[in-house]
């Protein structure tokens, strides 16, 4: 009997044996096909999906030129290299201010070959965003997504005409939101390793899904010789912001944002301490208009606009800016000497960065 059982046993590993080897070499018999391969094995269908609404741009034209009036009739014929992005089946292109800032003229690239010079619709640089229109038709454009949704990890896809090479494609996660670098009044940039290079400021940064994420616009490098070499890390501007600013340009020419007239400096918890506060505050270095007439003086400490604690420069200048000229804020402080200070302030528009001297 013992025998039996165990004949019987190496019968059916041997049969199993078999059965697995047959199973792995000829899915098809029991019904079954071979595994799909998975969504992350390639991101052709995101890049099909956006890459065609990234544009090339061209510009020429030099300072002691501006205003002549002049035209691109090729877009090989510029001396400017950048990229955009169609966000409208009207001709909408968004890209970088520094992109199409001194140009006289501006030429456009399309995917499918096809040229039109550029107007320009309005430019923000406090943001590093500018509005171009082309005229054409059967447009094709970019899908919207969303930025804060966006987790450290992400897959991103930037794409550009990277030194020349239009419709160039790289590949990266997503290494830190909410970045700030100082390069331009209101920032949120979002940090990734996909690589941007010269030619890809004012291109697209997508999701797998291939939905616009970003506006890519700069990369930390290390200086060599004459140029700058990138070393992984790039920043896009997120399309949540993007949205904002684009919607103003074309209602506006302008984007119109509040504005309260302080020039500040960041005070750290180890130095609030001292006055007693329960956080870092906001020091004013110089006040004017409608910070003078709320009366608000020099060395202030701003810790809440209408009620919400202010913990960095970032927070305090967007909640000011979001809010309408006119509206009125509600400001609490320290000033030394005097202890908890309350006013109320009505806000001005925003001067540019030209009128703001800088």
């Amino acid at each position: 009997m013992t025998k039996v059982l165990v004949f019987t046993a190496q019968s059916v590993a041997a049969g199993l044996a078999l059965a697995f080897i047959v199973v792995a070499l000829r899915p098809d018999l029991i019904g079954r096909e071979p595994r799909p391969a998975s969504p992350t094995d390639s991101y052709a269908s995101a890049v099909t999906a956006s890459s065609p609404a990234v544009v090339n741009i061209y510009t020429r034209g030099f300072a002691s030129q501006r205003g002549t009036g002049g035209s691109a009739t090729s877009a090989t014929a510029g001396r400017g290299l950048g990229s955009g992005v169609l966000i409208s089946d009207q001709g909408y292109i968004v890209t970088n201010w520094h992109v199409i800032r001194d140009a006289d003229a501006i030429a456009v690239r399309l995917a499918d070959g096809r040229e039109a010079v550029a107007d320009v619709v309005g430019a923000d640089p406090d943001t590093e965003l500018a509005l171009l229109r082309i005229s054409l038709d059967d447009l094709p454009v970019i899908a919207l997504g969303r930025s804060d949704t966006l987790r450290v990890g992400d897959v991103v896809l930037a794409i550009g005409n990277s030194f020349g090479l239009s419709q160039t494609v790289t590949q990266g996660i997503v290494s830190a939101t909410g970045r700030g670098l100082g390069v331009t009044t209101f920032e949120n940039y979002i940090q990734t390793d996909a690589a941007i290079n010269i030619g890809n400021s004012g291109g697209a940064l997508v999701n797998a899904a291939g939905e616009l994420v970003g506006i890519n616009t700069a990369v930390l490098g290390a200086p060599l010789r004459d140029r700058v070499v990138p070393n992984g890390i790039s920043f896009a501007i997120p399309v949540d912001l993007v949205r904002g600013v684009m919607a103003q340009l074309i209602e506006n020419g302008r984007v119109i944002r509040g504005w309260l007239g302080i020039r500040t400096e960041y005070l750290q918890q180890i130095g609030a301490d001292a006055y007693g506060l329960d956080g870092p505050g906001m020091v004013l270095l110089s006040v004017g208009g409608p910070a003078e007439r709320a009366g608000l003086v020099p060395g202030d400490i701003i810790t809440h606009i209408d009620n919400e604690r202010m913990t960095d420069l970032q927070q305090m200048l967007t909640r000011i800016a979001e809010k309408p000229p006119g509206s009125t804020i509600q400001i609490r402080g320290f000033r030394r000497g005097q202890g908890l200070i309350e006013t109320r302030a009505v806000l001005a528009e925003r001067p540019s960065l030209d009128q703001l001297g800088g």
